[in-house]
């Protein structure tokens, strides 16, 4: 499953039959920390998702088509779901880099202005 936040909408005029009547939203791809990746998809809404909301997404062809009951449905990302709240354990969450790891992708201690 992919966590992501509804970004916009598709809408066309011309499409295969099994779009008509459902909705497209274009989703952004989120870490678990809520943060953009860059990368998007779009997947057809199965449960009213709105603007701006968080979502679960399944992007697995045949497991969109079993909920959507239609095994030769065109379809691969499907909205399964709007997120309510993250919760992660320590061990889960983002530590910042060591020194070490700091030197070893060239980034800058800004923590002592001496050192730069």
């Amino acid at each position: 499953m992919i966590l992501g936040r509804v970004s916009g909408a598709i809408h066309s005029t011309i499409n295969h039959p099994f779009y008509d009547g459902k909705r497209m939203l274009v989703i952004d791809r989120l870490t678990t920390e809520s943060k953009p990746t860059g990368k998007y998809l779009i997947a057809v809404d199965t449960v009213g998702a709105g603007q701006g909301e968080t979502v679960l997404v399944i992007d697995e062809g045949n497991s969109a088509r079993q909920i959507v009951q239609d095994s030769s449905a065109p379809i691969r990302s499907i909205i399964i779901g709007i997120v309510d709240q993250i919760t992660l354990d320590e061990r889960h969450r983002p530590r910042p880099p060591s020194r070490s790891e700091a030197k070893l992708h060239d980034v800058k201690d800004v923590s002592n202005p001496a050192k730069s």
